[in-house]
């Protein structure tokens, strides 16, 4: 089991570890520059991990999303390279100092100021503390030109405020119970010819006739294989940070008698009723606003970035491979 300080340097920077006895080509090249597979593997190590737990039972899906992380990872790197070209074009230097200051830190928030431990960390990984530094070097060059090309814009309006208060509001909200019925259909039912594209195709179907009148206790006792099948699917009032997430996120947004749509949850897939809600306590808008105002702030600076982004790519050789 990976060490809760090794994911924090994974999460950090890039590793070396998904790179040893494997293959390495080159998936990208921005300028000249090639973008290596051995780079997509390091960036996404810490994410791979937790994929590769949750989607355990899933192969198909575990592949998916090892290829969209993968993916996005190469755009991130092209990303970086651009972003790097156009600082050296500008005459930009890092100083020493902000490389040793961002690196203290880690020391001291992630290994209560042990460099001895940090440096162990590191060497469990085959990363060394020169790599490290210039992947930290990099880092900050990136966060500098996004930074630096965030863009003016106005602050949030009292009217955007408000907007961004009532779409969010669920989130922010203490205490609410939710009474939800379910119908789950395993992936692998143990049938010959039974198929996970075979299973969803039914859970699919069953709902469709859930939305057109079909009583969901009979639906549930008939199909559904979990705990509840026998009670028509009914579940006790639970509080939403019981639920899984996955489960929480469909059930919330549903009103009364509402019916969400299909959800892959590991080894099943689950249609979920919202049978009746009991809504807790939200902060009050006026509590909220100094973050919302925040949030709204670095929306506009991140569409601004995308911008920017969406120009200067255009003026760099890019290939993928």
């Amino acid at each position: 089991m990976i060490s809760l300080r090794l994911c924090l340097l994974l999460s950090l920077v890039a590793t070396f570890s998904g790179a040893l006895g494997q293959s390495i080509t080159i998936v990208a090249v921005v300028d000249g520059t090639p973008i290596m597979s051995s780079e997509v593997r390091e960036t996404i190590a810490a994410q791979e991990q937790i994929l590769r737990y949750q989607y355990q039972n899933d192969p198909a899906k575990l592949n998916a999303e090892l290829a969209k992380a993968r993916e996005s990872a190469v755009e991130n790197l092209i990303d970086r390279e651009i972003l790097l070209s156009e600082f050296k074009k500008i005459g930009g230097v890092i100083k020493d100092q902000y490389v040793d200051d961002d690196i203290n830190s880690i020391v001291r928030e992630s290994f209560k100021g042990n460099r001895d431990a940090f440096v162990d960390e590191l060497a469990k990984t085959g990363m060394t503390l020169k790599k490290f530094r210039e992947q930290r070097q990099k880092m900050i060059i990136v966060n500098v030109m996004r930074s630096r090309n965030s863009g003016d814009h106005p602050p949030a309006t009292p009217r955007e405020v408000e907007d961004f208060y009532n779409k969010n509001v669920d989130k922010w909200r203490e205490g609410d119970q939710i009474k939800i019925s379910t119908i789950t259909i395993p992936k692998f039912s143990g049938e010959s010819g039974s198929s996970p594209e075979k299973q969803r195709k039914l859970a699919e179907e069953l709902r469709t006739k859930l939305l057109n009148g079909a009583d969901f206790a009979a639906t549930a006792k008939a199909y559904s294989q979990d705990s509840r099948a026998e009670n028509g699917g009914s579940w006790d009032w639970m509080a939403k940070t019981d639920m899984m997430p996955a489960i929480a996120n469909v059930a919330v947004g549903l009103k009364n008698g509402g019916i969400g749509p299909v959800v892959d949850q590991e080894g099943s897939y689950i249609i979920i009723a919202c049978d009746a809600k009991k809504l807790g306590t939200a902060p009050t808008l006026e509590k909220m606003r100094p973050e919302i105002e925040k949030m709204i702030n670095q929306e506009k600076s991140k569409a601004n970035i995308d911008k920017w982004m969406e120009g200067i790519r255009k003026k760099h050789i890019i290939k993928r491979l």
